[in-house]
């Protein structure tokens, strides 16, 4: 999807790319902000396809399928690194194995029977090395609870994974007809938010047999500012959109939450976010108003379609 001038920005359609491969594709530029980006590819069968990262550092993480990644600095023809991704049939499968690549890293991308990818990127300034990240590094967290609860994957999340510079990505899927990013919350410029993020929303919902991505099913998601905004002199936003399987909604300042799952229908959802602060933070403010449904879940069951969940 690339994004164009007169597309709701917040919530634009799903679009191809310019390439049959590109099936989300986002800049900062086109966001309207200077960090965080995000491309899904879908690779054909045996094809290769080349990137080059420029001055951005990456995520591959596969979202069906299984490939093959090599890393080469940009301008050399040798093989810095390769890896085998295992990948996983869907996202609402399993956690997966993934790989980090630099700024200024030429890729190469080969899919045997074919893949999704999504690619969550931010704006940096230093070259990491390649690395793989396994699977079974992977912290998979509860959150919440009752109708609120959801499973976390802190794939590239502070603390767990900290080689980047600036990208932060986390998964979560919701069970049907549950709530997540709940309480809202946001990371912005208004008091009294410590830390300020872009954040990208990719979102998937599962068709009827709870696994395989389908338009067919849908969610809904909520942002809006409070009066702390304006203070702060940022736009007012008051935005509530159906998403759909492959929407990207994004989110430059603001509260943002619920995400709900229809029922009958799961949702999975990318985050991606990257800010102006020096060191990777996830720091947020709840809505004030709302703050105190979290004390209440300690007196709530799970849901329990989250026990048990396969983790790989």
């Amino acid at each position: 999807m690339t994004f164009e001038e007169g597309v709701n920005h917040r919530h634009p359609p799903a679009l191809s790319g310019p390439d049959p491969e590109d099936v989300v594709r986002l800049e900062p530029a086109g966001a309207g902000w200077e960090w965080c980006g995000l491309r899904v590819l879908r690779l054909q069968p045996g094809e290769r396809y080349r990137l080059t990262t420029g001055e951005f550092e990456l995520f591959v993480l596969p979202l069906a399928g299984s490939l093959q990644v090599a890393f080469a600095r940009s301008g050399s023809q040798d093989v810095e690194a390769e890896f085998r991704l295992r990948g996983r049939p869907s996202v609402f499968a399993s956690v997966t194995d993934f790989a980090y690549a630099g700024r200024d890293t030429d890729l190469a991308l080969t899919s045997d029977a074919g893949a999704e990818v999504a690619l969550p990127m931010a704006r940096c300034s230093r070259r990491l090395p390649p690395k793989y990240g396994s699977a079974d590094g992977v912290p998979v967290e509860v959150r919440g609870a009752g109708t609120a609860s959801r499973q976390v994957n802190n794939f590239g999340v502070p603390g767990v994974w900290d080689h980047a510079e600036k990208v932060i990505g986390v998964e979560v899927i919701t069970p049907p007809g549950n709530w997540s990013s709940y309480p809202p919350h946001k990371h912005d410029a208004s008091a009294p938010c410590p830390v300020v993020n872009e954040e990208i929303y990719l979102y998937r919902i599962a068709g009827p047999d709870q696994v395989t991505p389908s338009r067919q099913g849908f969610g809904i998601h909520r942002q809006y500012t409070g009066p702390e905004h304006e203070t702060a002199g940022l736009e007012a936003v008051d935005d509530q959109f159906e998403v759909r399987d492959l929407d990207v909604v994004l989110v430059p300042h603001g509260y943002h939450g619920p995400c709900i799952a229809a029922p009958g229908y799961p949702m999975y959802y990318l985050n991606v976010m990257a800010g102006p602060g020096a060191d990777r933070a996830m720091a947020f403010c709840d809505d004030p108003a709302h703050a105190w449904v979290r004390d209440s879940w300690s007196a709530q069951e799970i849901d329990p379609r989250l026990l048990g969940r396969p983790s790989e």
